[in-house]
């Protein structure tokens, strides 16, 4: 694994740490590749019952590292042109697919891609002051990272097109009245808050936090009828849980659920 992002397990949480910080994480091919590894072993780990996504310094992440990516540019290299497809859309794909619970833990700065991350999480808890932007415009490209599709779900269609195409700075505070954090806390409460947040949701019933997940995923572009047939084939699945049976049970006997994740 590359040191510009670092993984440490505990207690069934994965936390994955960008680790650019003289560079505000700014994402590299190096960081890119290192980023969507641990990402996918964390997808696939059935130990890892939560994941904290977080950076070191006075950044989240700031998106495309562009130092690196104009150089690339300048030498005729194709791979700035390649990198969506083979870095930000497998990485994105995983974070809102995969059968556990995400938190960005945004410690900072959050800008382009960086941005994009961070809203392809299930939960956004930012830092007190911090400000963000989609970026994208302002050197002349479009949305990427998700964001085209995260943005509106978040803060609807009309407010995501204005972020987007004015690529203007706001605010955590602002992120937070708009929907897109779902806490804004002192700096030093970000790591702190996210982590226990990811070990409360460990402990939980995660195949049916898994479920609820690609029932809403799947509900967003459905029909009620095709959504309410969803819902019966996951609460079926949900249904056929040890956790579901043994949380019954502990209900009937007046006792606090204790949940494997199975």
């Amino acid at each position: 694994m590359s040191d510009t992002v670092l993984v440490d397990i505990a207690g069934g949480v994965t936390t994955i740490t960008l680790n650019r910080p003289e560079a505000m994480n700014a994402l590299t091919t190096e960081a890119k590749e290192a980023l969507l590894a641990a990402v996918s072993a964390a997808a696939s780990d059935d130990s890892v019952r939560a994941v904290v996504l977080t950076g070191t310094g006075r950044a989240f992440c700031v998106g495309q590292d562009l130092r690196e990516h104009g150089a690339l540019i300048a030498s005729g290299d194709p791979a700035p042109l390649s990198t969506v497809t083979e870095h930000f859309n497998p990485l994105i794909e995983l974070l809102v697919t995969m059968p556990k619970p995400v938190i960005a833990a945004i410690n900072g700065a959050a800008a382009g891609a960086g941005l994009g991350i961070a809203c392809a999480c299930d939960f956004r808890i930012g830092s007190a002051g911090s400000r963000y932007t989609t970026a994208f415009t302002g050197i002349g490209l479009t949305a990427d990272s998700g964001l085209s599709w995260t943005l509106p779900r978040l803060v609807g269609s009309g407010r995501a097109v204005a972020l987007l195409m004015l690529a203007e700075p706001f605010t955590s505070e602002q992120a937070l009245e708009m929907g897109m954090l779902n806490a804004c806390v002192a700096p030093e409460q970000v790591l702190p808050a996210a982590t226990e947040l990811a070990q409360r949701l460990a402990a939980g019933p995660t195949a049916a936090y898994a479920c609820v997940k690609e029932s809403v995923l799947y509900g967003a572009d459905a029909s009620l009828t095709e959504t309410l047939a969803k819902e019966d084939e996951l609460q079926t699945r949900a249904g056929a849980t040890a956790d579901h049976a043994a949380a019954v049970q502990s209900f009937l006997s007046k006792k606090p659920p204790v949940f494997s994740g199975t």
